[in-house]
């Protein structure tokens, strides 16, 4: 015989929840999907990017970037980094990511340490700046804004005392 029971019927109702919530719920999957790859992408991007330039393979850094004027100057700038530093490490970290449509702006922190020889004192330097993306399946620099590393050769040079002009 059945005796009806308020305390059978939370066990009851316990033991349902238990069970649907390790059937149905085990995993926390993204809401949006495909916004969430797309997030994985330009994060990957960024990263690729920085890896590039640390280790000096422009080829990859030139595989991120769209035909642009402005990136050709800095393509210069970057490669002038690999004739002058033997040794550059760079932190990225990202502040926050804006998309409009196909344009994605990612605005990070930096901080880097440049040696032109292995036990030189080098350059230690940090900025934020902002990188401009565009694409959604395929990312691609289109422009750069801000305070960022490359190009720390021409800041080497503008900074070094020029000697005394004598009359």
């Amino acid at each position: 015989m059945l005796v009806y029971s308020p305390f059978r019927r939370w066990i009851l109702l316990g033991l349902v929840l238990t069970i649907c919530q390790s059937a149905g719920c085990s995993s926390k999957e993204p809401r949006y999907p495909e916004d969430h790859m797309r997030f994985l992408r330009i994060d990957t991007a960024v990263e690729t990017l920085r890896k590039a330039y640390v280790e000096k393979n422009f080829s990859d850094m030139k595989n991120l970037m769209l035909p642009f004027d402005r990136l050709e100057r800095l393509g210069k700038e970057i490669q002038s980094d690999f004739l002058t530093f033997q040794d550059i490490e760079l932190e990225f970290s990202i502040d926050r990511i804006t998309i409009d449509g196909e344009t994605v702006d990612v605005f990070v922190h930096w901080q880097g340490h440049w040696r032109q020889e292995p036990m030189d004192a080098g350059i230690r330097e940090r900025g934020l700046g902002m990188l401009r993306w565009v694409g959604v399946r395929s990312i691609l620099l289109k422009d750069v804004e801000g305070d960022l590393p490359f190009g720390m050769a021409n800041r080497l040079t503008l900074s070094e005392p020029r000697p005394a002009i004598v009359p």
